[in-house]
């Protein structure tokens, strides 16, 4: 792929059009004669183009005709952000361009972010993106969100009736108040699984990956890790301190039950907490993607291997023969008795309720795996996502230059985005091509580039350099609809769009490992 893409500088509109750039698509201005149309074209009627394909500059707009038939200003009413970056998740189960369009049909804006019509209209400044959420906001432990899901809810009810149900035969005596016991068995038990799921947090802040969020729902719980472990070692440590501190909790809840006598409210509940927490540990160090097991599977094979995919590829496909295993070894195991109940009791609702067991773990693993080969994929394809080659070349243009004489140097050019420049020719802000599709044809010569550009800010000024989940975490921490790239002598480079982004990222994800 061609590595250069806009110039080191402003350029003028009377430079040649530079024969290295990144894949161009469209000019920012009309790609449709004057003659051949009589309005602005409804940008919802057009299909996106492909990013890939170049098309030669259009021709100038006129400067003095009159548009026969003017629209309305067209406003885009589907706001795109740019590419989500993907994030780890540890689940217990352990459970992210600039080419554009023709100005006919706008680039997405980021929500909140409306497009600029008149001249007249103040200058948008675009809002910061919104914390993911997952449920109920329970608290910030060392800053990372816990949220409980609302399928929580619905376990923690289920878990309140079962083991109800048991404490009836083992403590007759407590009556309806069983129920109130064994709700605190639920929070209680769900509590040790935050416990696992903060130590990998705890691990992952050590290492200087980001942690997005815990959830605690349906099936455990999930920690969201923004980045992968640059090492497998690291990754190794990351998977298994989760089982660790749950295989610590175990102990801690055994030597508890020592010291309370036997066939007591403590007692029972101790006991219960004991043999969850080593459920959980066990279950967990299975080795098959999504569980801890599987990531530690995937780092031994990656260090074997030196191949990190290599190592997810191995990791998830046993993590789908583990699925196969628990949807028709578990009932099987039931039904033989080995688990300590006598068969010829295991028959009735027990049995359906074995099987649906079954069938939602197996799914949930097998789910996980596939979540995890996708995400492996993903990763393999976001170094393609370089600022340097998805950047739009730009021409620079004064405050009080009319819309069409900017347009006439931009297709002279051969360039495809406006920098709205100061005397020094230090950059203030960009044109917005959502922007200029508002204005008709027949106003532009009396409409300033300034009346139609975004004032650049710190966040929207990204390194030519950038790629990757770097490029990613730059236009997520400052969304935009485009943003200036400059080389890092500040010198600037063109005009990056966050559609291009979106579009570059999606066609990359399509191609195959």
């Amino acid at each position: 792929m061609d590595e250069s893409g806009g110039s080191g500088k402003p350029r003028s509109g009377t430079e040649e059009p530079a024969q290295h750039h990144a894949p161009p698509t469209t000019p920012p201005t009309e790609t449709t004669p004057p003659e051949a149309r009589t309005e602005p074209v409804n940008p919802e009627d057009r299909a996106p183009e492909d990013t890939t394909e170049s098309a030669p500059p259009a021709p100038a707009a006129p400067e003095n005709k009159p548009d026969p038939a003017p629209s309305e200003p067209a406003t885009p009413e589907n706001p795109a952000e740019p590419a989500p970056k993907p994030a780890d998740t540890h689940a217990h189960a352990h459970a992210h361009t600039p080419s554009d369009e023709p100005t006919t049909q706008p680039l997405p804006t980021h929500p909140g972010d409306r497009a600029l019509a008149h001249s007249d209209t103040g200058k948008g400044r675009p809002p910061k993106a919104p914390e993911p959420r997952g449920g109920l906001l329970m608290g910030r432990p060392f800053g990372v969100p816990v949220y409980v899901a609302p399928s929580w809810f619905l376990v923690a009810a289920l878990i309140t009736w079962v083991f109800g149900g048991q404490l009836d035969r083992v403590l007759p005596e407590l009556g309806a108040a069983r129920y109130l016991v064994s709700l605190f068995f639920a929070v209680a038990f769900y509590a040790s699984v935050l416990v696992h799921e903060l130590a990998h947090t705890v691990a992952a802040l050590r290492f200087k990956l980001p942690v997005r969020r815990i959830q605690l729902q349906f099936f455990g719980g999930v920690s969201e890790i923004e980045k992968e472990s640059d090492t497998p070692g690291r990754e190794f440590v990351l998977a298994f301190v989760g089982p660790l501190l749950s295989l610590i909790l175990a102990g801690i809840f055994y030597a508890a039950v020592q010291t309370v006598e036997p066939g007591t409210v403590p007692g029972v509940l101790l006991a219960g907490l004991m043999i969850s927490n080593l459920i959980v540990a066990v279950f967990n160090l299975l080795p098959g993607l999504p569980l801890d097991g599987g990531r530690m599977l995937r780092a031994v094979v990656w260090k074997i291997t030196g191949k990190p995919m290599t190592g997810t590829i191995a990791a998830a496909w046993v993590g789908r023969a583990l699925a196969v295993s628990v949807l028709i070894g578990l009932p099987l195991l039931t039904q033989s008795g080995a688990l300590g109940a006598n068969a010829e009791d295991n028959v009735g609702m027990d049995t359906v309720m074995d099987a649906l067991l079954a069938a939602i773990l197996a799914a949930i693993i097998w789910t996980g795996a596939g979540n995890s080969l996708r995400m492996a994929r993903l990763r393999e394809h976001l170094p393609e996502l370089r600022a340097r080659t998805l950047t739009r070349r730009a021409v620079p243009v004064e405050t009080d230059t009319p819309l069409s004489e900017a347009l006439r140097r931009a297709n002279a050019a051969g360039a495809r985005a406006l920098v709205v420049v100061d005397a020094d020719g230090a950059p203030l802000s960009l044109v917005r091509e959502a922007a200029i599709v508002g204005v008709p044809e027949h106003r532009r010569p009396w409409v300033a580039v300034s009346g139609l550009a975004q004032e650049l800010t710190d966040g929207m000024r990204v390194s030519a350099e950038l790629a990757g989940e770097d490029l990613l975490d730059a236009l997520r921490a400052s969304p935009a609809t485009e943003y200036l790239v400059v080389e890092d002598t500040g010198e600037i480079y063109g005009v990056l769009s966050a559609a291009d982004v979106e579009r570059a990222f999606v066609k990359a994800m399509a191609r195959p490992s």
